[in-house]
Formats: structure tokens, sequence, C-alpha cells
């Protein structure tokens, strides 16, 4: 497990963007299966009505809110980069994890980042976002509500690195460290070691299956494109009344049957390769987060 700190922003829809996997939208709705933990001050901004949900564009200006409400509050460093942002990501041969446990890794690090302190309800908005097969992004505005700036540790890498290495021990999961874990049997060495390679092996060919078949694609595909010029103008040759017409109208023919033959063999080629299995989420009917706001329609956010 890796977790890796991007530069702080002044706005949460790049980085939410980023954590989606698609861009920001007020027409999308989040529910828990996606957001599988939050700040303790989320719902005091809307209502608890049966089946309303927060969109994204929401959510991004629930995190945005602090930097208008303090408009006067910079960092130590004198900027307005309120937005801080982590993303935690598995080792490809990785078991799924549930939504409780994305939760736990969720609140861990936002107690190690100082963004969320035990007994404080009134520190900094956060949200935890799972939208993204074996990956966590973590989203805070580092503005409390009383206006002042959040204190993180000093040496913050190296206490994320320590604690992803204490949750991959407890949690089961594969670290990225260089050398085995002296820890380890050999056995569990060796079969880790080979689960590494199947993943790397499946993922490498899942990626050349899918170069294939964009270029083999008959309706987006380079290939089919150049054919489809090549048939055109085989098409006005042959209407010409000169004698060289009908002859280049047919080398262009034979030209586009070609390149029809290459995208079948690339297509033969796609579907020869082995293609690595996404796991699809599946969550508990119930998480461990704090229940979020649902409804078809919500309520706009209290500046």
């Amino acid at each position: 497990m890796i977790i890796r700190i991007g530069q702080r922003d002044i706005s949460a829809v790049e980085p939410l963007t980023e954590a989606l996997g698609r861009p920001v939208s007020d027409q999308e709705g989040l529910t828990d299966h996606t957001v599988v933990a939050h700040s303790n001050n989320l719902e005091v901004y809307a209502s608890f009505d049966e089946g309303q949900i927060w969109t994204t564009a929401e959510f991004a200006e629930h995190l945005d809110d602090p930097n208008w409400r303090h408009p006067d509050t910079v960092s130590p460093h004198g900027d307005r980069r309120a937005i801080w942002h982590a993303d935690v990501r598995l080792h490809p041969a990785d078991r799924e994890l549930t939504g409780p446990e994305w939760t736990e890794i969720a609140h861990r690090i936002a107690r190690t980042a100082s963004i969320q302190r035990p007994g404080d309800d009134h520190g900094c908005r956060w949200i935890a976002v799972q939208a993204q097969p074996s990956r966590l992004d973590v989203i805070a505005n580092l503005i409390r509500p009383d206006g002042t700036w959040t204190t993180q540790p000093h040496r913050l890498p190296p206490l994320l690195a320590a604690e992803s290495r204490r949750i991959e021990s407890e949690l089961g999961l594969i670290s990225p460290r260089s050398g085995p874990d002296p820890q380890q049997s050999p056995a569990q060495q060796a079969q880790i070691a080979g689960r590494t390679r199947q993943a790397g092996t499946a993922d490498t060919t899942s990626q050349l299956a899918g170069l294939l078949r964009q270029l083999a694609d008959e309706r987006t595909g380079p290939l089919a494109a150049v054919r489809g010029l090549v048939e055109h103008a085989a098409h006005r040759l042959e209407g010409l009344p000169d004698a060289y017409g009908p002859d280049s109208a047919h080398q262009l023919e034979m030209v586009a049957r070609r390149l029809y033959g290459i995208q079948q063999s690339l297509e033969s080629v796609a579907a020869a390769l082995p293609v690595a299995e996404r796991p699809s989420a599946v969550w508990p009917t119930q998480s461990a987060a704090p229940a979020i706001p649902t409804s078809p329609t919500a309520p706009r956010l209290a500046r």
C-alpha cells in the first residue's frame, strides 16, 4: 500500500475530479458506498430527509466553504492553498477490501495527518472517496471552523508510510517494500512474488489488448478512418471517364481490403491476449462510516 500526498490546492474541485476519475457534476450524487468516511461536521449542512444525497459539486462546495468564510486565513507559508489531498493505492495483487476496511484506513490516515483529532467535533472538513478500484482518496480543508490553520506534522510522509506498514500487517495487504519481509516464510514470499508477477503480466497484456482494439475499432479506430477515405477515393475515381480512373479505383479497393484484413488480424491478437480481471465494488449493507444525508434533490450548502 502506497500513500501519496499531492500538492495543496485552492479548490477541492480538481482533487475530487481526480479521486472520482470523472468531472465533478451538479447532477451526480454520492452515497456512503463512495464517500466511505468524513468529518463529524458534515451532516449539519444538510437535511436528514429520507432518500436525500449530495451531488459531487456540493461535496466540493462543502470542502471549499472555509476558504470563503475565512478569506484572511493563510498557511504558515503565506498562501491560501488550504485543500489537502492524499491518495492510497493498493498493490495490484491485493485482495478486494470491504467498505468498513476502507473506512478504517481513511480514519487512520486522517488522524495521522492531524486533520481528525479524537474528541474534536469542530475540526477540519474532510471526506474519503473510494470511487476507483484499489484506490482511496482523502481530501480535506486545512482551515478550521474557528479560522485557524491546521498544523500538520513536520515529517508527515514518513509518518504516513509507517502507518501504511501497520495497516498492511493488520489487514494482510502486500507491502511495496523492495526486499522480502523477514517475518514472512519463504513459502509466503514465493507466493507473493508469484502473485505480483502474474498481476504485472496481466496488466501489461490488458493494456496492449486495449490498444489493439482501439486501433482496430470499426467506428472510431484510425484504420477504419483511413479505410473509409480510401474507399471514398476509389468511388470517386470509378466515375471518371478516363481510362486510368477504373484501374486506380480497383487498386484502392484492394488497399481497403488489406486494411480491413489488418483490422481483423489486430482483433484476433487482442482476443488471444489474457485480460486482467478487475474486482467490482461489492459493498456491505451497512457501512462503518457515519450516515450521509440522502435524497433526489440535495439542498444548497449554507455559506
